[in-house]
């Protein structure tokens, strides 16, 4: 089932002294984060708004609510900020967001269970699924392109996938 909040971005801890935070966001557009504050800690304990104060590299540097002090920073050195999904925008019909593929059945083309998504990652050339599954010594990673992923279905909660030979590997 889709969760009520989307993971959009993550301290990367304090940026100078008086209270600022260096902030990788998740999103399309970087600084496209402040428009879906507030922003979340995942046990939904605390929530911030913030205001973007300048761009750090590949990152962003903001301040947050209820931080005032390099010590407060570092403490949320780590901590993923999660937006309300109804604040997200919605997206066209072969774009997903990761929270909605985590869990989600794998099947290869004829049916046979390959296992489910553990994870989703980008290391710059495109998203990889982590899939697992019972009966598997090790993960099967599968680039999510459509010839290696032809169907998502979210209403279904599963996924055909038709994994390149190189991948299936164990």
């Amino acid at each position: 089932m889709a969760t009520d909040r989307v993971c959009v971005g993550a301290i990367a801890g304090a940026f100078g002294v008086k209270g600022e935070v260096r902030l990788k966001s998740f999103c399309a557009q970087p600084e496209a984060i402040v428009a879906y504050a507030p922003l979340w800690t995942e046990d939904g304990s605390r929530s911030f708004t913030l205001k973007l104060t300048r761009g750090a590299g590949t990152g962003l540097t903001a301040r947050l609510s209820g931080v005032a002090t390099k010590e407060e920073a570092d403490a949320l050195r780590g901590v993923e900020l999660f937006a309300d999904r109804d604040k997200l925008p919605n997206l066209p019909d072969d774009e997903f967001y990761h929270t909605d593929l985590i869990g989600l059945e794998v099947l290869d083309t004829g049916g046979a269970v390959l296992g489910h998504v553990r994870a989703i990652h980008n290391h710059g050339a495109g998203d990889i699924l982590e899939i697992f599954g019972p009966g598997r010594k090790t993960t099967l990673l599968i680039p999510f392109t459509k010839k290696a992923v032809p169907t998502v279905d979210l209403t279904a909660r599963r996924i055909i996938a038709d994994p390149p030979e190189e991948t299936e590997g164990e």
